[in-house]
């Protein structure tokens, strides 16, 4: 028997100031079996970074051919395609043809190899992003990780303030490619 997915719901008061937008989000998430806890921090992350009206998560890691998160147009066709982690390079260059924005919230044990080895063959890809935060603050996040999330979240000057509880964190925004808009 197969064993299910943990469900987290998510409260994040967001204040982005340098992309100009405040919201209080909501979600429910769902962490699949395989996933760790660092990967569904990043997703959660990944969804304050990158909040606009319409931003859902997807099946990720269940559905091979869907982003973590994505954002669709009336017509159907995805307008940003959001992925975390460190994925295969290929996958960035498929999503790049099929979606107007490609965002990567790059993080892992691998990260600074993966960008050594994989970041020079995808500047070309003129629609992607990609973001890192401190790996301490995605860590500490993970360690605490409950499957109710309560968290603050100010994003000024490029820099990512993240208040837990009693405990605030702070990690800078690094853009490795790309530009973050307020448009994103």
């Amino acid at each position: 028997m197969a064993l299910p997915s943990t469900i987290h719901r998510v409260a994040i008061d967001l204040s982005d100031i340098d992309c100009e937008r405040y919201a209080r989000l909501e979600a429910t998430v769902a962490r699949h079996p395989s996933e760790t806890a660092e990967r569904l921090v990043l997703r959660i992350l990944a969804y304050a970074l990158c909040f606009e009206e319409d931003l859902v998560f997807t099946k990720g890691i269940a559905a091979g051919d869907e982003p973590d998160l994505w954002v669709k147009g009336p017509d159907g066709r995805v307008r940003k395609w959001i992925e975390v982690g460190l994925p295969d390079p290929e996958r960035l260059r498929k999503a790049s043809r099929h979606a107007e924005q490609l965002v990567l919230v790059a993080g892992g044990s691998g990260l600074r190899r993966w960008i050594d080895q994989h970041q020079p063959k995808l500047v070309t890809l003129a629609n992607l992003l990609i973001l890192t935060l401190d790996p301490i603050l995605i860590n500490r996040l993970a360690e605490t990780l409950e499957r109710t999330v309560e968290w603050s979240v100010t994003i000024t000057e490029g820099s990512l303030y993240l208040t837990n509880g009693s405990e605030t964190l702070e990690s800078p925004v690094t853009i490795v490619q790309g530009i973050r808009r307020t448009s994103l």
